[in-house]
């Protein structure tokens, strides 16, 4: 029996709602976000939900990337942990416990095809979000942080894309970037065990998704690898472009439009 063969039983034995060139689709999608998010710590979201959910669905996309990202980046907990204003992290957090069951909902109870829509909208305006270079540039408020956990645990519970309004929060006040990172290292780590959470409730975190996971996490290894290998070596600026057109190319790709052209 060949390789062939046997990935072929495995997929109709476990998966058989999905076929290969569908799983190969996740795969890649797999593979660009991890680059994305590897050299410049941003996008992975943005690229592969839109990606992915229209090769699978929303649903399976988001708790995909839950499971593979937290599993790849958990090496990164200690440090964040140690270097972390933990006060502004957890003030964060108690707003994201209102936002991330709210957009987990949404997730378990919208139709696909209309959280579909819903997503590439959310991805083109915060990839507007992104290119205006907006940040907060005051010290942290403790109403304010909250607010921004509550949006971003909102965005994340419903699609995995917490990052943009942390960042443009964090990244530009009067923190170390070294805390910022840090922050942003401990908030992600906390704030997915709500998602986790939420998602076993609402029913998204099934044995489908840990078993496609086996299939994208090792793809969205290599391109964290890679896209970590890149930084310093490749132009920052262009890299970012580089991103910015990938997240807008993932959008139009998503649109349930295209539902023809894709495996």
């Amino acid at each position: 029996m060949t390789s062939h063969d046997l990935l072929s039983d495995f997929l109709s034995k476990w998966l058989p709602s999905h076929s290969l060139g569908e799983l190969a689709f996740v795969l890649f999608a797999a593979m660009i976000a991890g680059l994305a998010r590897g050299f410049s710590g941003f996008g992975g979201a943005l690229i592969f939900i839109p990606l992915a959910g229209a090769a699978t669905s929303p649903q399976i996309a988001s708790g995909l990337l839950l499971v593979i990202d937290w599993i790849m980046t958990l090496g990164m907990l200690p440090e964040g942990w140690r270097r972390a204003n933990r006060r502004d992290v957890f003030t964060m957090l108690a707003g994201a416990v209102i936002g991330v069951p709210a957009g987990a909902a949404a997730l378990s109870l919208l139709p696909s095809v209309t959280l579909r829509w819903i997503i590439c909208a959310v991805v083109v305006c915060l990839l507007i979000f992104l290119i205006s270079g907006w940040r907060y540039h005051g010290r942290p408020k403790t109403w304010l942080t909250a607010s921004v956990g509550a949006i971003a645990g909102l965005f994340g519970g419903a699609a995995q894309m917490s990052g943009p309004p942390i960042v443009a929060y964090w990244l530009g006040g009067a923190i170390e970037r070294n805390v910022v990172r840090a922050n942003l290292v401990l908030y992600f780590a906390l704030a997915s065990v709500l998602s986790a959470a939420s998602y076993l409730i609402g029913g998204i975190l099934t044995i489908e998704v840990l078993l496609i996971a086996l299939i994208a996490g090792p793809g969205y290894g290599i391109g964290l690898f890679f896209g970590s290998r890149m930084f310093g070596i490749a132009s920052e600026t262009t890299f970012r472009r580089i991103c910015f057109t990938l997240i807008g190319a993932a959008a139009i790709i998503g649109l349930p439009l295209l539902d023809g052209l894709r495996p």
